[in-house]
């Protein structure tokens, strides 16, 4: 088959912790009992060490698997909660991902249509880019918002070779329909009246989107085999599928049961299940609602993605969380006395980050040419001590290894958001040992010899100066 241009490859990322609705409902049923009716199932939370930089950098190597990176163009992070607002969030991702550096990077943001504009960007601009887009949305306590959200991600590989997906056509309607918002200075979304979204937003601007782009395709509504379009609305999807013509069996499932609405992230989160499910030849419609309306008619192709978890690897490995205080704490939403060991100063001095930036974001260790021992950190001098060669060091990249802890230590006197902290040795496979911290434990299966994956994750926080600094960590490699 013959090259073509389009979706290459597809990954997708979701916090491993499930919050129970149920328990959000329980904790807030004296101030707000509606919330009872919405107890039901489960949504993403990111941990303590989880945010938008994060998770896009998993999703994107779930995409990328082992595909050659050194030909990519661009890479562009889509979200509506970047971590920095004075900092290309992009930038930080692609050094995580060991990147070259001749490369473009960009935030897309302002809008719940993020992730759809910019996969249209891609899609439209010819070259091989990868698209990733993610979010960890705030909520007010004992809000529906609350309830309905979720954290995670997902990465679009865009490009010439055997697509999972080409274009073949897309729309935007622009818009400023408001229904919901967040200024600069606030936590949390403002969210309008669901009715009038409902009957102004959805059942008039997606339909005339849909529309517009079918027939400017020369495609019926009755021939797309899936429809993906994010909403936390009751019934919504069905009720715009019903408007525009399209078949009622080809409405996706948007994940509201088991992961909540992934903001900038979910349509094009929705897509990879659509991908997942799909066979050569059906049409997908994607559709993005924020401020307007994007649409992408894409069909599918022979190509088959790189990632070995996908969703539904991502949707398998989940962990039951029910401690409501412990999560809002993760978040910010509750002040909690964290005592004296927190309040260590964490100035992050920009001239090591700088120079050290592979080694540190990139985890990019040493392996010498003469006697070909690998070591991280990479030093001038090779430490096996029958060599000792100066200067022999060539870069080997950790992240992509597993290993074993050899040795681990559970520390309940240094402070850590969620005690105690987990540090200790890892025998990486293919050479090379590690003192690493440790994230996702168990403490049940906590134990020599069990395997592990590296994982980017928070390193700490500079509350004084309002810096994040990101290294990599040692998780159980459950798949």
């Amino acid at each position: 088959m013959a090259n073509d241009f389009g979706i290459l490859s597809f990954g997708a990322y979701l916090p491993r912790a499930r919050m129970q609705r149920k328990a959000v409902a329980a904790a807030n049923g004296w101030f707000a009992p509606g919330l009872k009716g919405l107890g039901k199932g489960e949504r993403a939370i990111g941990n303590w060490d989880e945010d938008t930089i994060t998770m896009a950098v998993e999703a994107a190597r779930d995409c990328l698997g082992e595909l050659d990176r050194t030909s990519l163009k661009q890479v562009v992070l889509a979200s509506t909660t970047h971590p920095f607002d004075d900092r290309q969030n992009a930038t930080v991702v692609a050094t995580a991902l060991h990147l070259p550096s001749a490369l473009r990077t960009s935030d897309a943001a302002g809008s719940l249509r993020a992730g759809t504009g910019a996969l249209i960007a891609a899609l439209q601009g010819g070259e091989r880019a990868l698209v990733v887009a993610a979010d960890t949305r705030r909520a007010k306590a004992g809000s529906t918002q609350e309830m309905q959200y979720g954290d995670g991600a997902a990465a679009m590989l865009v490009g010439e070779g055997t697509p999972v997906a080409r274009l073949l056509g897309a729309h935007t309607e622009s818009v400023d329909f408001v229904h919901q918002y967040r200024m600069h200075d606030r936590n949390s979304d403002y969210g309008w009246e669901e009715r009038w979204i409902r009957d102004e937003g959805y059942l008039k601007l997606v339909p005339r989107a849909v529309g517009t782009l079918l027939k400017r395709c020369g495609v019926e509504p009755g021939a797309v085999a899936h429809f993906c379009m994010p909403g936390t609305l009751s019934k919504v999807q069905a009720a715009v599928a019903k408007k525009c013509g399209l078949a009622e069996g080809a409405v996706r499932d948007a994940l509201g049961a088991t992961v909540g609405d992934t903001g900038a992230a979910h349509a094009l989160l929705m897509l990879a299940a659509a991908l997942e499910d799909a066979k050569p030849g059906d049409k997908v419609l994607v559709a993005g609602f924020g401020e307007g309306c994007d649409v992408l008619l894409l069909e599918v192709g022979e190509g088959r993605s790189a990632a070995k978890r996908g969703l539904k690897g991502a949707l398998a490995d989940r962990r039951e969380e029910s401690n409501y205080l412990r999560w809002l704490s993760f978040t910010g939403t509750i002040d909690l006395e964290r005592g004296m060991r927190a309040e260590v100063d964490k100035a992050t001095a920009m001239t090591v980050l700088y120079r050290n930036r592979d080694m540190i974001e990139g985890l990019v260790g040493g392996k010498c040419r003469v006697c070909g021992t690998v070591q991280y950190p990479r030093q001038r001098y090779c430490v096996n001590p029958d060599c000792n060669a100066l200067d022999s060091q060539d870069d080997y990249v950790f992240s992509e290894r597993t290993g074993k802890v050899i040795s681990y230590t559970a520390d309940g006197l240094t402070y850590s958001p969620d005690p105690p902290t987990y540090f200790g040795m890892v025998q990486v496979d293919g050479g090379g040992r590690m003192l690493m911290d440790f994230t996702e434990v168990d403490p049940a299966s906590m134990d020599v010899g069990l395997p592990v994956k590296m994982v980017f994750r928070i390193k700490d926080a500079d509350s004084n100066r309002g810096f994040v600094r990101y290294f990599w960590k040692a998780a159980p490699a459950r798949g």
